[in-house]
């Protein structure tokens, strides 16, 4: 006789023997109360999922000795949001987020914003090189690029800008976050110039409008080069995002398909060589990471492992191995179309702080099988994962984790949902780079020289160059002012760096 793991694993009401039919006053149900339905949902989702749960005390299976204990700590805080955070959060977990729409949750993995599609990043001369910025440190923006059919598109900015203020104050530590990402729709960037370290302003002043919906299509720019006889692919890709979904669900967008025709571009021109630009890319789809591995490597190699998760230790236990494992792809998941591959044995990968999560998976995932050539700066250093997690108990295999063909069964009483950590990942040697995958050679941009992208004279794509070719000693790449970011637009999105795990899961049925 066998029975779902998911009922050995359930909260610890049900594992001590409380029950919601007690007949003794001890206070409101957490099952059947709303007022704390949500605080319910995240602890039993959390306590099942979250990759920390062994080292959080309050999520622990023997917790609570009592059902009245138990409704006594839900209600220990109104907020949700203050719940988890003071309650449930591991001190060291700096990514699990939530929204108390799954929705805007939903809609924001798939790429879906509220923007101007201006992209840019926040740094500051002479970085000190940490992410702490005192309230009064003067800051700038840098354009990295514009976004496609966006606000940004049509007004009179470009790459390499710069911007050192807002509505006319002045950038610093202290108001970026509300003049940059605050509630107001628009405003106006304050431009300048820079030369040799100082910062001047030009006097030209740009205005921007936050729209609502707005669309990213991550495949940016799709090329082939020819540089003294070899066909060089160039291929930007700036998030690793496999559909976008409207309200109803209905998939309006497939950027998996978008991807695979960007590969069939190059194989059709002849590359012989990729130049795969991830400098802007915060990752997203584990499932899309596999088939943009695949449409590098080749298609023919779907029995070998590109990489591992490991999930919290209970979870771990009962896992069949092979359920852990994610190998090369020789076709796109919903449509079914064989992907288009380079077959390469070599890339060059461009990279910056800004690269994340799914683009480090990719990088890490091929390292063992082909000469993966970093170029640029170390990567942020993101190998967790997550899961969109809701308040649908009842699914089976798969309890309280989204999927878009039940939503009319998730709780109406709680709409919350959580992107909660549940996992790291590892290549297939067992290698993670939790503090960030060093290049092999070091070139920060700069930000007097930008380049144009996709040119062969933008400095990063540049060196790439110039190692393929063996053509050294031409070019002079030193850096007058590097960009060392503090932050970047992307980062106050709903995706930020997020990774989340997109393939069927369902717990094993075990012996009784």
């Amino acid at each position: 006789m066998k029975k779902y793991i998911f009922l050995l694993l359930t909260v610890g009401l049900l594992a001590l023997g409380c029950s919601k039919n007690n007949d003794d006053d001890n206070g409101p149900d957490p099952v059947g109360n709303a007022d704390l339905d949500t605080q319910h949902f995240m602890w039993q989702s959390l306590n099942l999922w979250y990759y920390w749960q062994a080292e959080v005390p309050n999520l622990a299976d023997d917790r609570f000795s009592s059902d009245q204990e138990y409704t006594e700590f839900l209600g220990s805080e109104s907020d949700p949001a203050a719940f988890f955070e003071n309650k449930l959060r591991f001190s060291g977990d700096r990514f699990t987020f939530y929204r108390e729409d799954f929705k805007d949750l939903v809609r924001g993995l798939d790429g879906i914003s509220r923007s101007n599609g201006l992209e840019f990043s926040l740094t500051y001369i002479d970085s000190n090189d940490n992410d702490l910025l005192d309230n009064d440190e003067i800051i700038y923006g840098i354009v990295r690029y514009i976004v496609n059919g966006s606000n940004a598109a049509t007004v009179d900015i470009s790459r390499g800008e710069i911007f050192t203020g807002v509505d006319g104050q002045e950038l610093n530590g202290a108001n970026y976050q509300d003049l940059l990402f605050g509630e107001n729709a628009t405003y106006t960037l304050n431009m300048a110039d820079i030369d040799g370290g100082t910062l001047t302003p030009n006097g030209k002043e740009v205005t921007l409008t936050k729209e609502e919906g707005l669309l990213e299509n991550p495949v940016y720019i799709t090329t082939t080069l020819d540089v003294m006889g070899t066909k060089i692919g160039y291929l930007m890709y700036n998030g690793f995002t496999d559909v976008a979904r409207d309200d109803a669900g209905n998939i309006i967008a497939d950027y998996d398909e978008e991807l695979n025709s960007a590969f069939g571009e190059l194989v059709s021109q002849g590359a012989t060589e990729l130049v795969l630009d991830l400098r802007y890319n915060p990752g997203g789809s584990v499932r899309t990471a596999q088939l943009l591995s695949s449409m590098i490597y080749g298609t023919d190699n779907t029995n070998l492992v590109l990489w591992r998760q490991e999930y919290n230790p209970k979870l771990q236990a009962i896992f069949d191995p092979a359920q852990l494992e994610d190998t090369f792809l020789n076709q796109t998941p919903r449509a079914g179309t064989p992907l288009n591959t380079l077959n390469l044995n070599r890339v060059y990968v461009l990279t910056t702080r800004s690269s994340a999560s799914a683009s480090e998976l990719v990088i890490n995932g091929l390292a063992p099988y082909m000469d993966v050539v970093q170029i640029g700066s170390t990567t942020r250093g993101k190998i967790e994962f997550s899961l969109t997690l809701v308040d649908d108990p009842d699914r089976e295999g798969a309890p309280y984790i989204y999927s878009p063909s039940r939503e009319n069964q998730i709780n109406p009483n709680n709409l919350w949902g959580m992107q909660a950590i549940v996992g790291v990942t590892a290549n297939s040697v067992g290698f993670s780079a939790p503090n960030g995958l060093e290049p092999d050679i070091q070139l920060f941009e700069n930000a007097q020289n930008m380049g144009i992208l996709g040119d062969v004279n933008e400095p990063l794509l540049a060196r790439a160059i110039q190692e393929i070719t063996g053509m050294s000693g031409r070019r002079d790449f030193t850096v007058d002012i590097p960009v060392k970011e503090i932050t970047n637009s992307k980062m106050f999105t709903t995706l930020k760096d997020n990774m989340y795990l997109d393939k069927p899961i369902k717990l094993d049925f075990i012996p009784e």
